[in-house]
Parts: C-alpha cells; structure tokens; sequence
C-alpha cells in the first residue's frame, strides 16, 4: 500500500524520476515545469527543503513499496493557518483513488502536524479528475481562477475549512 511521507532529502533522485516519466502527462492536464526546472533541480530541491523547514511550505510524496514516487501533494504558502495544496500523480496511478485518499490525509495532516484551519486549492476546469478528487475530498468550489494560477488554465478555486486543531471539527 503506498505511503504517504513528507519530502526528505534522500528523495531526490526518486522525485526527479517521476517527473521526468510524467513530464509530457502533467504539460496536457496540470502544467510543464519547464525546463529550467530540470536543468536547476539540485539547487531547486534543495530551496524546496529549506522553506519546508522554515515552515513555508510542507510537502509529501506518496511512495509506492518500490520507493517509486506516486505523486507529490504539497501545502505551500502557509500564513495565518491557511495554505494552498498542490498536487500531482503519475500517469499510470490515475483512476485507483489514490489521489483522493492522499488528499483526505493531507488534510488531517494539515490540521494535526501543521496546526492549518483551511485549505485552497485550484483546479483547471478540463482537469475534471482534479476536480472530482477535491469535491470528493470535501472541498468546495468558491471562485474563479486565473491562467496565471493554474499554467494559462482558466478553473476554479475551491476551498475545505478543517477545523481547529484538536476540535474533531472539519475532518469528516
């Protein structure tokens, strides 16, 4: 069963694997990251690690038992007890649940390890799976999204209150 685990130096090479493998996947129904990311990726990982450890950001992998990664959902601007999730899985992981089973932990996780009261996520309105994981997960559409929000994608925004922290509150 993949596990979902928060991002660690050691795995670089495996995140560099599944986006290389996903690149053409994730240029069609998320974005490209382009190619400075591939070229820069060392030095870019590693700022990554650094905001994750000044709080900035809290990002996971979900691993499959072979250490592959599966995808990659991350909490980023964290302020005032509020992120934004992103996320992405690998072309032949979609369509198994996993992504909604990642995000519904994401969102405990949220609550519990990073003490968060609400999540945004953004969604492009052709990525219709993207948007059914989020209103599986319990988020609801609340506005319009730019294309500089989602890669020159016109969507939406959608949003999950989680409570507060030790409430038992959000997280049904």
């Amino acid at each position: 069963m993949p596990e979902l685990e928060q991002l660690r130096a050691d795995h670089a090479p495996a995140v560099l694997a599944f986006e290389t493998a996903n690149r053409a996947f994730f240029a069609a129904t998320v974005f490209d990251r382009g190619d400075a990311f591939f070229a820069e990726y060392p030095d870019r990982y590693r700022a990554l690690l650094a905001e994750q450890e000044a709080g900035d950001c809290a990002c996971y992998l979900l691993v499959d038992a072979d250490g592959s990664v599966l995808g990659r959902f991350n909490l980023i601007d964290i302020a005032d007890r509020t992120a934004k999730l992103g996320y992405r899985v690998a072309e032949h992981a979609t369509g198994r649940g996993l992504a909604t089973a990642a995000v519904e932990q994401l969102c405990r996780l949220a609550r519990t390890r990073h003490g968060l009261s609400t999540l945004l996520a953004a969604a492009a309105t052709r990525n219709v799976a993207s948007c059914r994981v989020l209103a599986k997960a319990g988020f609801a559409e609340v506005g319009p999204a730019g294309p500089a929000d989602l890669g020159g994608k016109p969507g939406s925004w959608y949003r999950r209150d989680l409570g507060e922290p030790g409430d038992g509150a959000g997280m049904g």
